[in-house]
């Protein structure tokens, strides 16, 4: 089966979810199924906590060989090739499992099909379009890019060199996020009145003091085309292999102006993006921007041109990050594994957890389902552009401390020059953005 960007519904989940939750216990045993013409070789770009938690997925796709990695780190790489032998050893297959530290070489690589990016998001844009040129398809971590002009840049990347790229936004293959959409979708609460969408705050300069950098880290080559700033460990966790220890903790750089968005982009680019899709926004976005902070707005709010407004607000005392739908005629609220409606009817029977390692895997799936019939997965470029655009605008917001009219035709901001020059930031001497 292959399923188009606009035909993923609750019905079409069925057959992958079913899969999900009765067959994973067989797939790892048929990492290499299929004819070798119909085996994909992937290659991981990026090997910290994210990536080892896709390659677990990964590895459970039928049909799917992970020949590589590459990281800046090289107890990252010793680790990822590490993981990969064993794993391989138990299935009696010794495959060659080569590592980089560039980039540019594993796409140099002919036999890799497709590279799954999983970097620090300063790092998405530059290594997605370089592979767009070199020939791969891309599963893309999100927040899709660092900035709005490099998303419209990788847009155009994909659909000039006819690449599959997918968006690790796996919530969008959730059965309880496809569910709470279908209700909304289908006027089961009645016409959409307003939305919360609580993500967290925005980011906040940079203020971690200075250490000394690992021997086996390529600093400079993290930082790429980042303004310069001083190692800190909790940037880039360390692990070690003898004893074994992996990350303690997820890479601050998503906490700091200068290498991240906060939570606005780091949960933004879930619970905005459910959202968007509910509103049939996934080509389009807000037109109005206000940070909480500006009069008497307590919290960052968006409006549409439908006349919905969405609030980064809390729904529930435990301020649980998801996604509440205010309806005519009733509500739902929807996070990882549960669903809530005003209305006990529109429940789902059965509650499952999306937020599990095994509840990832329809989303690859249909990643590799895609390369193989070449078209749009469900989460497409797009779509990853639309939703980190409008994490973007509200950091843009809350630096510039004002209100922002957006134009989501013409992805520009209304007569606002002071705006429109955060669309894009400086690059280090040597980077530059292919346009």
């Amino acid at each position: 089966m292959s399923y188009s960007h606009n035909s993923w519904s609750r019905r079409t989940f069925l057959g992958t979810s079913l899969m999900g939750a009765a067959g994973l216990g067989l797939l790892p045993n048929l990492s290499f199924a299929g004819t070798p013409s119909d085996r994909i070789n992937l290659g991981f770009i990026g090997l910290g906590q994210q990536a080892m938690s896709l390659l677990r997925s990964f590895l459970q796709v039928p049909g799917v060989r992970v020949m590589a990695g590459c990281d800046v780190y090289g107890v990252k790489r010793k680790r990822f090739e590490q993981v990969l032998t064993t794993h391989y050893a138990a299935e009696k297959k010794k495959p060659k499992i080569r590592t980089f530290e560039k980039y540019q070489d594993l796409l140099a690589a002919k036999d890799i099909d497709a590279v799954v990016i999983a970097t620090p998001d300063h790092w998405h844009a530059l290594i997605a379009i370089d592979a767009c040129k070199a020939g791969k398809d891309i599963y893309l971590e999100k927040p899709l890019t660092f900035t709005i002009r490099e998303g419209q840049a990788l847009v155009k990347a994909v659909r000039q060199n006819n690449r599959i790229l997918g968006v690790g936004s796996q919530q969008r293959s959730g059965n309880t996020f496809i569910h709470a959409i279908n209700l909304v979708q289908e006027g089961k609460i009645g016409s959409i009145q307003r939305i919360n969408a609580h993500v967290g705050s925005p980011p906040k300069p940079y203020d971690l003091p200075e250490e000394k950098v690992p021997a086996d880290l390529n600093w400079e080559m993290w930082l790429g085309p980042n303004p310069y700033v001083h190692y800190n460990s909790k940037l880039n966790p360390p692990v070690s292999l003898n004893p074994p220890e992996n990350e303690k903790l997820w890479g601050a750089w998503r906490w700091f102006k200068e290498t991240g968005g906060g939570l606005t982009t780091d949960w933004g680019a879930h619970m905005f993006d459910i959202a968007q899709w509910a509103l049939n926004k996934d080509n389009s976005g807000p037109v109005e921007i206000i940070p909480a902070g500006f009069q008497d707005y307590d919290h960052l709010t968006y409006r549409y041109d439908n006349g919905v407004v969405m609030t980064e607000r809390p729904f529930d005392e435990q301020k649980t990050r998801g996604v509440k739908f205010w309806g005519s005629d009733g509500w739902v609220e929807v996070s990882r594994g549960w669903l809530k409606a005003s209305d006990p009817m529109l429940l789902m029977k059965e509650m499952a957890k999306d937020d599990s390692p095994q509840g990832k895997v329809p989303h690859q799936m249909n990643f590799i389902e895609a390369m193989r019939s070449r078209k749009d997965p469900v989460v497409p470029v797009e779509t990853g552009h639309r939703t980190c655009t409008v994490c973007n605008l509200g950091n843009i917001a809350y630096e510039l401390k004002r209100p922002l009219q957006w134009n989501p035709q013409n992805e520009d901001f209304v007569q606002d020059a002071a705006a429109s020059k955060m669309l894009h930031r400086d690059y280090r001497e040597g980077y530059s953005l292919p346009v």
